[in-house]
This record gives C-alpha cells, sequence and structure tokens, in this order.
C-alpha cells in the first residue's frame, strides 16, 4: 500500500537540521536490486491524441460511472441564489457500474484504512473496444491536450441551455494516445498524472481499466505500473462522460488540462509528497519546515538517506546563486508496499519575502529533495514555496509580512472566453495582468480547484487567493451536479485539492463551499460543515477556512464552523433586506468579516440605455437598465442582479463597516454560462470586463477606488448621438479625485464634489448636442486630471493592434489582436458593428475571435466577427517550432484595412 501523508501516530522520522555548509557524513546504504533506477521523469503527455464522441454503439451502459436520477425538469434560468434542494432518491439496480474500479483511486486520501476501497479481483465483464490496442482510430480527429470540444459549438440558440453557455458540453467522448515504455522503465513505477478532465474519467490501459475520478476539476493520478509492458507500445484510452444538468455555469468538455507521465524510482517520493511551511518568520531570519512522504513500492524493506537544498528563485522561476541552506538526514527504512513521514526544518537568515504587489515583491523559493538509496541517487524532487507571515485580524483583515493588505478582488470561473475552459497560460496571464492594471490583489477561484498553472501564476505575480474546492455538498443546485458524488468523494477531492496547492505562498485562505443548500439545514448542514473543517485542518494548519455564504444568518449554527465569515450580497444586502455585516459582528467579534462575493452588477459594454433612472443601484427591468429584445443591459453601471447590487453600494457597505477584510468582486470577466438577466444570451453580463476582455465603463469606477494614486478620469457615455440632439443625456464620471467641472463644448454644467459614500459624479440632466464634452477633476483642491470625449464620424478605416509583438514558438503562446473601428480622425466609432475579416500569414494560425456581445451565436472559431461597440478581437498563436513573420490582416468591407505583424521566436 502506498504511503499516506502524516496522520497522528504514522510513521515519521525527524530530520536532523543544519545551515548550508555544515558537513554531515553521508550513510551508505544497501545496493538497490534493480540498476536502472534513476531521478524521476516529468515528461508532458500533450501531443499525439485521437479524439471521438460517442461510445461504440451510441451504447453508453456498460460505461456508466452510477446510477443517475432522471432529469424532469430542467433547472436552467432559476435565479442564482433559489435555494438547494434536497437530493433526488435513486433507485437501486442490478446495472453493471464501473463504481467499483474507479473508487479505489482516490484511496491515498482516505484517512481511515477501514474506509478505502479494495478492487475488485477481476475487471469488469465487458471489453471496451476504444480501449483496445488493435482498434483502428485513425478516422479519429488527431488533437492537442489541453482540448475542450464543447467551445467549438455550434451554440444551442433555443432552449434550456443559457446556463451552461448554450453550448452542449454533455455526451461521451474517448481519448486515445500510444504510450511506447522503452526496455529501461522495467522495474520503474509509472504514473498518468492528469491535472483535470471533465468528468466522470475512466482510464483504460492496454484494454484493462486502471481507475479514475468523478469530479471534473481535481487533479488526479493513475497508476500505471501494473498494467503496461516496457519494451513495447501500450494503448491509453481515457472515457469522459460530462452530464447535462450538471452546472450553472459553463464547465467545458475533454482533457482540458495538462496530462503528465511520472516516471520513478520504486522507492520515491509520493504524489504531492513535499509539505513546506514557515513557521517563523521575519525580516531577520525565517524557520523553512517541511514534511516528505516517501513511498516504497518493492516488496521488500528500503533504506533512505534524504537530502534538501533550498535555492532562492528569480523572477521567471529560476534557481538564482548558490544553495542558502542544505540538510541531511541520517538513514530511514521504508517498509514494503508502505511509506513513511521523514519531516525536519532549517533556518534561512536575511530571507527575501513573498507578498503581494505592489507593496511587496513575491519573491520565491525551491526547496531541492534528493532521495538516496545504496549510495546512489533514486529521486528527485523540486517544491517551489515562498516565505510570508499571514495574520487575520476581525477589526481590519489581512496582514502579510505585518502589512495590513486591504483585499480588492475578482471572483473568475475557470473558461477563457473564445479559448473555452482549455487552460492556456498566456490566456490567464493576461487576465492577471489586466486585473493588476485596475488594482486589484486577489483571486478566489470559483468554485473548484484551479488548474495549477494558474496558482503558478498568482504566486510569480503577487496575487493572494482564496482556494475553493466545492459550489454544493450533499443538496443540489442543478439535477447532476456534485451532490451526486459528494457521498462518496468529498474527503478525497478536499484532500487531493489541499494537498496539490498547500505550498503555494498566494494561497492565503481555503474554501470549503460556496452558498450550500446546508445553509437551510441547521445543525445537519454544520455537521457536514465541521467535518470538512476538520479535514482542511488535519492538512494544513497554517491558514484560515471559510465557507461563503448567501442566506446563512448569523444565529445560524453553519458559520460557527469557520474561522473567516465569508458573506455573498448578504453584507450589502440582498433584494430589499438591510446589509448583514454589524448583526455578524456582534455575534462573532472575533472572526474576520469578508465580502466573498459583492455587487453582482450586470452591464454590455458600450450599450447605453435612457432614461437613466436617478438612482444608485437598480434590479435589471424591462425599458429600466435592460432590453428584452436586443438582452443588452445598460452600460451605466447602475444595475445589478436581482440579488446583487452597484459598485457603488457595494462600496458604501465597506466604508460603513470599516472592520470588513475587503471584497471579491463578480466577477472579474464575463464567462460562458449564467447570463443573469437573459437566458437566452450566452455570456455572463458580470464582468468588470466583457468576455473579450475589454474593459466596461464600471473598471474606471474600481480603477478609482483601488489606485487613488493613479490619476484616472473617465467619461461615460460616449458622446456620438445623433439621434438624441435636445434630449436629456446623463454624464456620469469615474475619477480619483474628489471633485470636477463638466463642459459640453467649453460651457460649463457646473462643479460637483463627492458626497460621503458616493463614488462617481453625475450630471444627470445634461442635453445632448454634438461636439466635445470634458471634465476637469480636482483633488484637495488642486488640479488632478483633465478628459474629455468627442463626437465622432462615420467609421473609415480599421486598427490592429497586438498586445506583445513577439511570441515563443511553442504552439502554445498567443497574442490578442485588437481591432478598434475608427472614424477619418482615428477615434472609436462607439457604435460601428462593421463585420471584420481576421487572415494570418506565415508560421501561425488564428485560434479565436469575439467581440464580448453575450447575444452573439458566432462560433468563436469563425474568422468573420462583427465589431461590437467599435471592438473586435482575434488571439492567434505561433505554429509550434516554426520562427518568424506573423502578418494579421484585418480587413471589413468599406473600411480600410489594418495590416501587423507578430514574430515567433524558438
Amino acid at each position: 500500500m502506498k504511503a499516506q501523508p502524516f496522520w497522528p501516530g504514522a510513521p515519521m522520522v525527524m530530520l536532523v537540521t543544519a545551515v548550508f555548509g555544515a558537513a554531515i557524513a553521508p550513510v551508505v546504504l544497501a545496493a538497490p536490486a534493480a540498476d536502472n533506477l534513476a531521478p524521476r521523469q516529468r515528461i508532458l503527455f500533450n501531443d499525439g491524441w485521437r479524439f471521438q464522441l460517442g461510445d461504440p454503439d451510441d451504447n453508453s451502459a456498460p460505461y456508466l460511472y452510477d446510477i443517475r436520477p432522471e432529469v424532469l425538469k430542467s433547472a436552467d434560468g432559476k435565479v442564482a441564489d433559489a435555494m438547494p434542494e434536497e437530493a433526488a432518491r435513486i433507485a437501486r439496480s442490478n446495472a453493471a457500474l464501473l463504481k467499483p474500479w474507479i473508487l479505489p483511486t482516490g484511496n491515498a486520501f482516505i484517512k481511515d484504512p477501514a474506509k478505502r476501497h479494495a478492487r475488485p479481483a477481476t475487471g469488469p465483464s465487458f471489453q471496451a473496444p476504444y480501449a483496445q490496442a488493435g482498434f483502428d482510430d485513425k478516422s479519429w480527429r488527431a488533437v492537442q491536450l489541453p482540448h475542450d470540444w464543447a467551445i467549438e459549438g455550434p451554440f444551442l440558440t433555443t432552449g434550456p441551455y443559457g446556463g451552461m453557455g448554450r453550448l452542449k458540453t454533455w455526451g461521451p467522448a474517448w481519448y486515445r494516445k500510444t504510450l511506447t515504455l522503452p526496455a529501461a522503465d522495467k522495474g520503474k513505477s509509472l504514473f498518468l498524472d492528469i491535472d483535470g478532465a471533465m468528468a466522470y474519467s475512466s482510464v483504460w490501459v492496454n484494454g484493462q481499466l486502471a481507475g479514475g475520478w468523478p469530479y471534473g476539476y481535481n487533479s488526479f493520478r493513475i497508476d500505471l505500473t501494473p498494467y503496461v509492458k516496457t519494451g513495447a507500445d501500450n494503448q491509453i484510452a481515457i472515457r469522459l462522460d460530462n452530464t447535462a444538468e450538471s452546472a450553472r455555469w459553463y464547465p467545458g468538455a475533454g482533457l482540458y488540462r495538462n496530462v503528465w507521465l511520472t516516471k520513478t524510482a520504486p522507492l520515491h517520493i509520493g504524489q504531492w509528497g513535499v509539505q513546506i511551511t514557515t513557521p517563523k518568520v521575519s525580516r531577520e531570519s525565517a524557520q523553512v519546515a517541511w514534511q516528505v512522504t516517501l513511498d516504497n513500492d518493492t516488496g521488500a524493506a528500503a533504506d533512505a538517506e534524504l537530502s534538501t537544498q533550498l535555492y532562492a528563485l528569480d523572477e521567471k522561476g529560476a534557481i538564482s546563486g548558490n544553495a542558502v541552506a542544505s540538510v541531511i538526514t541520517p538513514r530511514a527504512q521504508v517498509a514494503p508496499g508502505a511509506g513513511t513521514v521523514i519531516s525536519g526544518s532549517t533556518t534561512i537568515s536575511n530571507p527575501r519575502l513573498w507578498g503581494p504587489l505592489p507593496t511587496q515583491q513575491p519573491h520565491r523559493y525551491v526547496a531541492l529533495t534528493t532521495v538516496r538509496s545504496g549510495g546512489r541517487v533514486v529521486d528527485k524532487y523540486e517544491t517551489k514555496f515562498g516565505i510570508r507571515s499571514l495574520r487575520f485580524d476581525p477589526n481590519s483583515g489581512l496582514y502579510v509580512n505585518d502589512e495590513h493588505i486591504p483585499i480588492r478582488g475578482v471572483n473568475n470561473h475557470h473558461d477563457l472566453g473564445a479559448l473555452g475552459a482549455a487552460f492556456n497560460v498566456r490566456a490567464a496571464e493576461r487576465q492577471l495582468e489586466l486585473l493588476q492594471e485596475m488594482g486589484a490583489n486577489a483571486l478566489r477561484m470559483s468554485h473548484n480547484p484551479p488548474d495549477p498553472q494558474l496558482l503558478e501564476l498568482t504566486d510569480r505575480m503577487g496575487i493572494v487567493v482564496m482556494d475553493e474546492v466545492f459550489d454544493s455538498w450533499e443538496r443540489k443546485k442543478t439535477p447532476l451536479d456534485f451532490h451526486l458524488i459528494f457521498p462518496d468523494w468529498h474527503e478525497q477531492d478536499l484532500r487531493s485539492m489541499l494537498r496539490r496547492d498547500r505550498n503555494h505562498p498566494s494561497i492565503v485562505m481555503w474554501s470549503v463551499g460556496n452558498e450550500v443548500g446546508e445553509q437551510y439545514t441547521g445543525d445537519a448542514g454544520a455537521d457536514i460543515g465541521r467535518k470538512l473543517a476538520g479535514i482542511v485542518r488535519e492538512e494544513d494548519g497554517t491558514r484560515p477556512l471559510t465557507n461563503a455564504m448567501n442566506w446563512a444568518q448569523a444565529d445560524m449554527p453553519l458559520p460557527t464552523t469557520v474561522d473567516v465569515i465569508s458573506l455573498n450580497y448578504q453584507g450589502t444586502g440582498i433584494r430589499t433586506l438591510p446589509g448583514k455585516f454589524p448583526m455578524f459582528r456582534e455575534k462573532f467579534p472575533d472572526k474576520v468579516i469578508l465580502h466573498t462575493e459583492s455587487a453582482s452588477a450586470v452591464s454590455s459594454r458600450g450599450e447605453y440605455q435612457f432614461p437613466v433612472p436617478g438612482v444608485t443601484s437598480a434590479a435589471v427591468r424591462p425599458g429600466i437598465g435592460g432590453d428584452t429584445k436586443t438582452m443588452q443591459v445598460s452600460a451605466y453601471e447602475l444595475f445589478a442582479a436581482d440579488f446583487g447590487s452597484s459598485a457603488d453600494r457595494a462600496f458604501a457597505s465597506l466604508d460603513q463597516n470599516p472592520y470588513t477584510a475587503g471584497e471579491f468582486v463578480w466577477t472579474g470577466f464575463d464567462y460562458l454560462g449564467e447570463p443573469t438577466p437573459y437566458y437566452g444570451a450566452r455570456s455572463a453580463y458580470t464582468g468588470i470586463f466583457d468576455l473579450a476582455g475589454f474593459k466596461k465603463d464600471r473598471y474606471y469606477i474600481y480603477k478609482s477606488r483601488w489606485r487613488p494614486e493613479e490619476k484616472t478620469l473617465h467619461i461615460l457615455p460616449h458622446w456620438s448621438w445623433p439621434d438624441r440632439v435636445g434630449e436629456v443625456t446623463p454624464v456620469h464620471v469615474f475619477t480619483s479625485g474628489d471633485e470636477a467641472e463638466l463642459f459640453v463644448n467649453g460651457k460649463s454644467q457646473g462643479k460637483l464634489k463627492k458626497a460621503p459614500y458616493a463614488y462617481r459624479l453625475r450630471w444627470d440632466y445634461v442635453v445632448y448636442e454634438p461636439g466635445e464634452i470634458s471634465v476637469v477633476a480636482y483633488k484637495d483642491g488642486k488640479e488632478w486630471a483633465r478628459s474629455s470625449v468627442k463626437t465622432t464620424g462615420v467609421p473609415a478605416a480599421l486598427e490592429a493592434t497586438a498586445d506583445r509583438s513577439t511570441i515563443a514558438a511553442d504552439g502554445n503562446d498567443l497574442s490578442f489582436i485588437t481591432v478598434r473601428v475608427t472614424d477619418k480622425n482615428g477615434m472609436t466609432a462607439p457604435r460601428a458593428n462593421n463585420k471584420v475579416r481576421f487572415s494570418v500569414e506565415g508560421p501561425g494560425e488564428l485560434v479565436a475571435t469575439d467581440n464580448g456581445d453575450a447575444t452573439s451565436f458566432v462560433s468563436f472559431q469563425s474568422p468573420e466577427r462583427a465589431a461590437f461597440n467599435g471592438l473586435a478581437l482575434g488571439i492567434v498563436r505561433a505554429k509550434p517550432g516554426s520562427a518568424g513573420a506573423i502578418k494579421i490582416r484585418v480587413s471589413a468591407d468599406g473600411l480600410k484595412e489594418s495590416v501587423i505583424t507578430v514574430r515567433s521566436t524558438r
């Protein structure tokens, strides 16, 4: 049996610690039985896959993981904060299911040995044709991972599918790949590591069912060793079976994250087997402690010696300089087929601390752990980490390295817009760059474990993270969501996320749930919360845990189970209810209180609707903030989901309760699915950025608040209204100044000063006349900034710009091409909807296009895309291994074309 991580009473060896330079004589161990043992290999396994939708003979019955309830009514379009329901009762049947072969995959994450699952002595009673080595898959589509097959559409323009993005994500899909293993791999332990597969995966090796994992967001490992042959070809086949009605947003589909082949010696460090903590941190010194889990896959006891070196990393994550500390342990013995945990620590002088930008720097280190047996190196394992202290004060919130860090964060779902759920590092990095430019310093992983590369980015870029595992527990939000597998898998899913992610310094707290139905079930729900909290504390005692609540009241039992009180919308007040911050403060004076979801404001970029009500915040209603015919929402940024509020109202609730730790805005970016208030659309309206990553007006109210030192001054709406001459057209201003004066064609409309708990300046009775509106902003009585908006002419040209002019020729790196429709003077035509055509020449290709319009059903792969209020987006990548000039040409009928060049480099 593989080693488990440290539990009380587990076998454990304490390391002897030493500062770098101290000499400790190595211990000579007995020679290993095999001569081909070598340090581990971790090989990216993304190329050369074949893909096919559907099961053999369209018969899915033999491949089902478990019996599913019949869906009698769609949950699509249900109000987002509706009460989750009790799980449907499912009649047991005698049908053959794959569940007995899948459950043992999670055994390493079940603490109680008596609850681990025994694998059936024989495989399933049928032969899976697509899993056989002799099956001819030449007609299948060749794909490269990560791969989201659902993003290609077509869009489902009718029916109850808005919640999941109007893209078909459900149905069985198969992936096949040949694994050729050299004879030198004989005697090694071999693993397939899958960073994420959507969903209900079953992994077949040479026709045998090796294991799987139901939850589509977690990373997992399949032990290939019993099923493969060395010196031969081996057939890997992975079946996925995402279900309809399984999510409230677009889940994606397919092998949408990286897959890895890991080769180790039989004596090796276990999966996510190094945990690093920093128990004592100051500017002068830091204690670094670790626990290393060693697995022994042989039938004999093995002796081992560990050494650990710590190195500083540079900004790119590469080792910089010599080791800052080195530690060697005496010999330890690992029992056959089992494991042990070895602990140690050392002290570093003058540590380079990890902290969030912009006031701190995200410095990092790496621990290089080397395992020797018989005088030979049998494993090497790198663990990146950061040295930082965390403190949570109920009167003010989060402190990192003793500096108060107000949480200025956003929620994001996992899709990357036009790219779908297939993770891409550059696309995610672009989103984080835009958020940091706005002043954001925090990200909540809504509502599932992220791709591990996203956490690498937040570590490197200095962004604090709330890492979240579940959107539902035992009660359901949609008929086929995670509640079906929660009873069997909650421990494995939670522990695996915690072990995978625990060394990331950017993570400052864990979340075990989001708006779960157990808010409504009193003590029974709290019992589940306490059980999950206990698991978190067993795995990681260095961070607090929370559970985002949109209904639980201060006097209910569920809030007692968490360390941080996290409120979704309740802090500001849901609908007509008053804000709940004071009630929770009174009940839990010793707990930090956080707005985990604030605002849920909605808007369509560049869509201004009239009349404009004289309110601070309002729900969308026909003719008041929303147009039911066009399904667009006004961009005056006054409107929100029924349960939400404008940014203005959310800001006021925080400022009136200054003990709160900050906010995570719902959401940073528009995302596929959940298109409140118009479920006939494809994507949400809640983003500060639209689906293409273009800034909405709301961006500037957040930047004004979160970066007060920047001279932000933004005027809305645009000033090109030929059909509104002589009509009242309100002008609103977002600025980091405290007062401003508006001019229309040089004539003052008055000077306004921000009132207490007001976050915009508004001139609501301006009469439109073409020309120019200009604003002069002031701060502390002195001029702060100037800006103006002019009436534009008719569309005359296209202007294309690339976010980066040089990209790597690795088949993954991207350049995002923004196309503006301009008038003859180069000003953006704010109402232009010309159809733009993209073409690419040279060693590159067009990956996707978008325009940020939530109502557009044009395929994301289309090279033609109508501009939406003057803007369109093209996404280009370089072909792998092909360096040179990539020429991107954008054209439109009757407009001057634009040509730009992006270079790809090897």
